[in-house]
């Protein structure tokens, strides 16, 4: 039985695929690529050519290649951030792959470098100008392991107990969870924001796992309560004048 045709590429994304078979082109507008390679997918606007980069080089595809020949990898961004693989995560905002994009799980790229301490990749997708530094993980993801778990019993607890108990994480979260100072230390550079809370209602700073991580958060929070309390009272005196 063969494989259902991927979907179209919409406006502003990339769909990646990794290469099963060497593909030699027939003309000069052709993409020439090995087995393994990983390919780029801008334009599906044609049915049977589709326009891709891999290893720089861009050029046509037959789209039955593709979809016959081609495996896709989903989330290949969060794929480099969690492996720590700094040149597929460069080669991967080379080709325009969406930084604030969403895994399975409800997480970003920045989530997984900060959860696996990758500090290079953290600093890479800090270089994005549209970085996002306070995506939390979505409640909404609970419904399919929930219905596993219905269905399935009880080989889907261990995924609720890893995961749902971390909805509503953010990086910042990850980062104190995992007691990476230097990370948690990036982000508050940054301007990640200490305030927010998970479902179980905790700060970063609760999930701290060491003395630096939670010493970096508690300066932080106390630095912004004073901001908070100074733009306060500044309301205040301006509201007196007039």
């Amino acid at each position: 039985m063969s494989k259902p045709p991927p979907k179209p590429v919409k406006p502003g994304q990339v769909k990646v695929f990794r290469a099963l078979y060497t593909f030699e082109p027939r003309t000069p507008d052709e993409l020439y690529f090995e087995e393994g390679d990983i390919i780029y997918i801008t334009d599906m606007s044609d049915t049977n050519w589709w326009k891709g980069t891999s290893k720089g080089r861009t050029g046509l595809i037959p789209s039955n290649y593709v979809a016959e020949q081609a495996e896709s990898i989903d989330n290949p961004l969060h794929e480099a951030a969690k492996r720590g693989n700094l040149s597929w995560l460069r080669e991967c905002l080379d080709n325009r792959v969406g930084v604030n994009g969403l895994d399975k799980a409800g997480s970003t790229a920045l989530y997984w470098a900060c959860h696996g301490g990758h500090k290079d990749i953290v600093e890479m997708l800090f270089a994005q100008p549209n970085i996002e530094l306070n995506q939390q993980i979505s409640p909404e993801l609970t419904s399919v392991p929930i219905f596993l778990y219905f269905t399935c019993g009880t080989p889907a607890t261990a995924w609720l107990d890893e995961h749902c108990n971390k909805l509503g994480d953010t990086a910042l979260h990850a980062a104190a969870w995992k007691g990476y100072a230097d990370i948690v230390q990036l982000l508050l550079a940054k301007g990640a924001r200490t305030d927010l809370r998970n479902n179980e209602k905790k700060l970063a700073f609760d999930m701290a796992t060491n003395a630096a991580c939670a010493s970096l958060l508690k300066k932080k929070q106390g630095t912004d309560a004073v901001r908070t309390l100074s733009n306060a009272e500044d309301y205040l005196d301006d509201e007196d004048s007039d």
